[in-house]
């Protein structure tokens, strides 16, 4: 049985088999559009049967289960797992296989050590392994070496990797991501809409259809005044007009004080970022650069990136990779995962993973010393 690779996000949990050249088998969203859990568990409402659907959900739950990229609620996580294991991939309770999760930049030991424990004292999986997510994207392009910019849902993580090893003093954490731009877009919309009954989940699906970037900062003055402007349907029949407030979304990362922040746009940190990184790598760093995340998607945001790239201060110019043809479409939204089922594909058939008796033996912090 192939290896199980999970990568949770703030937004999405990503989750399936270890075939690379596939996206992952099930996204889990943790939320439903009313801003309502959909994780299912076994502790409020679970059907006698233990059939789960999408529409499963929790009851008075005020804590997301993963926050900034960090779990958060472990309950949660704990049912959802269970749920994608065996209702999802079909795992048999006595015959639970491999799992390799990704970890995001700079998780608390903490974190990764009750995961473990939650995998092999829960679970009873047979082996264990996790990586990081900026080494992870880079593998799904081809890459031992080069940078990630992964703008998720809910922050931006920069992460120079050499020879498969996050370079920690060099690498920068935001903490803004889509939720912050979602919450600008509806900002935005609400100068020129009533928005009395417009929640935030349906913001964020006009953000998903309509946001783009402009082609540059002239481009997106010219557009604030002159704008094609389309009528957008509500399901309750309300219309409402998206003009300009699209490409106010994408500027934002290009001009964080549209968001009230004093900082430089994306592409100038990625540059400030390498700068701390021995002179030898600039090139090889810069010359690989990889966008990863839902919100580096958008419509025009690869091409204004590079174009900004080619503004920069920096000596070095940034360059992207683009992913291999024989990859999944929208590779951008789950290289972290697609780049674990490639490692997992080396590190459970070599045994370089976490074993059950590793685990008996030493305890979850041997965690950091096998993984990573």
């Amino acid at each position: 049985m192939e290896a199980v690779v999970v990568d949770a996000g703030s937004k999405l949990l990503k989750a399936g088999f270890a075939i690379p050249d596939q996206a992952p088998s099930m996204m889990k969203a943790f939320k439903d559009r009313n801003g309502m859990q959909i994780i299912p568990t076994q502790m409020k409402g679970m059907p006698e049967d233990g059939s789960l659907t999408d529409s499963s959900l929790f009851e008075d739950v005020t804590v997301d289960p993963v926050v900034r990229g960090f779990i958060r609620d472990w309950d949660a996580i704990e049912d959802l797992m269970h749920h994608v294991l065996y209702s999802g991939l079909g795992w048999e309770m006595g015959n639970e296989g491999q799992i390799l999760f990704t970890d995001p930049l700079s998780t608390p030991k903490a974190v990764r050590e009750q995961l473990v424990q939650m995998m092999f004292e829960t679970f009873n999986i047979s082996g264990f392994y996790a990586s990081e997510q900026a080494v992870l994207s880079l593998y799904a392009v081809g890459r031992i070496s080069g940078c990630t910019v992964d703008i998720g849902h809910g922050k931006i993580d920069i992460a120079p990797v050499i020879e498969g090893a996050v370079q920690q003093i060099a690498s920068r954490r935001f903490e803004i991501g889509g939720i912050e731009l979602t919450k600008l877009f509806a900002q935005e919309l609400g100068k020129s809409n009533p928005l009395d009954n417009l929640d935030l989940s349906d913001v964020e699906r006009l953000k998903e259809q309509y946001s783009c970037c402009a082609e540059d900062e002239a481009a997106y003055e010219k557009l604030q005044q002159s704008c094609h402007i389309e009528q957008h349907t509500l399901p309750d029949g309300q219309v409402i007009s998206v003009g300009k407030e699209r490409y106010t979304v994408g500027e934002a990362l290009f001009q964080p004080s549209i968001l009230g922040l004093e900082a430089h746009g994306i592409v100038e940190q990625l540059v400030h970022s390498i700068s701390t990184v021995s002179s030898e790598n600039h090139r090889q760093l810069l010359e690989n650069t990889v966008l990863c995340g839902g919100t580096a998607s958008m419509a025009g945001f690869e091409d204004r990136f590079q174009k900004e790239a080619g503004l920069c201060s920096s000596a070095i110019r940034p360059s992207l990779i683009k992913p291999p043809e024989y990859m999944p479409e929208n590779l951008i939204k789950y290289s972290a995962w697609v780049g674990g089922a490639i490692l997992a594909k080396v590190v459970f058939p070599q045994n370089q993973h976490l074993t059950k008796a590793d685990y008996d033996e030493n305890g979850p912090s041997i965690v950091h010393r096998k993984c990573f």
